[in-house]
């Protein structure tokens, strides 16, 4: 028992949470931009996998890390601007279209990478992103390696938080994402096209969730394969409920199921097979949706998530 509480306390163990949060930072704040302007984006789970294989084929063909994040995050926009234009300007089901995309974007990339390695049987590794130690901090005892000596594309991750946070609550674009999350009315009547902000919080989201998939196979897993993605794109959509539909405390339930998630593993070895290990792999989940079920009973969503507008309707 002694033991198993030690595992908290050692810098290991949140190195490796850190880094099983950074994805999913990623991806929550991409479904969180959409979701505060209205849209409801299932698409995530596919949209992850097109930026986990778009930029790690990038890197395997020749080009450089950072172009291959930028190539995710292009690819994560087209499908946001697909995703957008069915379910804004043209009002169909978020939930089918979402699903659609998901299904589109994860059989057109497992399709490309046979077109590209016909003849591989294992996945080819690339050179990924290599940990960036910041000098001074990163030697903090545990804190230091957790979040002082991560790979470039973790403290992008944390930025990410920041940036969307300040954009949401300390500018006016951040205001009229909101507004049409909440009262799409009143934006068109200040003049503001309520189509063009839903679509580009869409196109902006996919994007990062993209970036989310892109960092498995450029900065954790070196290389792409099959259901990579895992579930963590409606891992995601749940944080932004946990996380009341803000940044901040959506980046604290990311880091909160990376710790279960870190720490059943570590379960796993302390029992030696003990124990079988199917109930440590549920282990994380069952702890995020009580979490869920805590924190969703006081949550306030925008009031027109998944309700489509027309310019003009009241």
């Amino acid at each position: 028992m002694i033991e198993a509480f030690d595992i908290l306390l050692t810098a290991s163990f949140w190195v490796a949470a850190i880094r099983i949060a950074s994805p999913l930072i990623f991806a929550t704040m991409g479904e969180l931009i959409c979701e505060r302007a209205g849209v409801l984006n299932l698409g995530i789970e596919g949209i992850m996998v097109a930026g986990a294989f778009s930029g790690w084929v990038t890197v395997y063909l020749g080009g450089d890390l950072w172009f291959g994040v930028m190539v995710a995050a292009l690819a994560g926009a087209a499908f946001g601007l697909l995703h957008a234009t069915l379910t804004v300007p043209l009002g169909l089901s978020q939930h089918v279209v979402g699903i659609g995309i998901t299904l589109l974007a994860t059989s057109l990339s497992y399709f490309t990478y046979r077109l590209v390695l016909p003849e591989v049987t294992s996945p080819p590794r690339i050179e990924a992103f290599q940990p960036l130690p910041i000098p001074v901090l990163s030697e903090i005892p545990i804190i230091g390696p957790a979040l002082f000596n991560q790979t470039p594309l973790t403290y992008l991750a944390f930025v990410t938080v920041a940036l969307v946070a300040w954009v949401l609550y300390r500018t006016p674009l951040g205001l009229a994402v909101r507004a049409a999350g909440e009262n799409p009315s009143a934006v068109e009547a200040q003049g503001i096209s309520v189509t063009a902000i839903r679509m580009g919080a869409v196109m902006v989201g996919s994007a990062l969730m993209a970036v989310g998939g892109a960092f498995l196979t450029m900065s954790a897993f070196n290389s792409f394969f099959f259901e990579m993605i895992n579930g963590r794109g409606w891992i995601c959509i749940a944080l932004v409920v946990f996380g009341s539909w803000r940044p901040g405390k959506a980046l604290l339930g990311a880091i909160l199921f990376a710790a279960f998630d870190a720490y059943q593993v570590r379960l796993q070895q302390l029992t030696g097979g003990a124990v079988p290990y199917q109930l440590f792999l549920m282990m994380p989940f069952v702890l995020s949706i009580l979490a869920l079920i805590v924190m969703s009973r006081r949550a306030s969503y925008p009031k027109a998530l998944m309700i489509p507008y027309q310019k003009g309707e009241r």
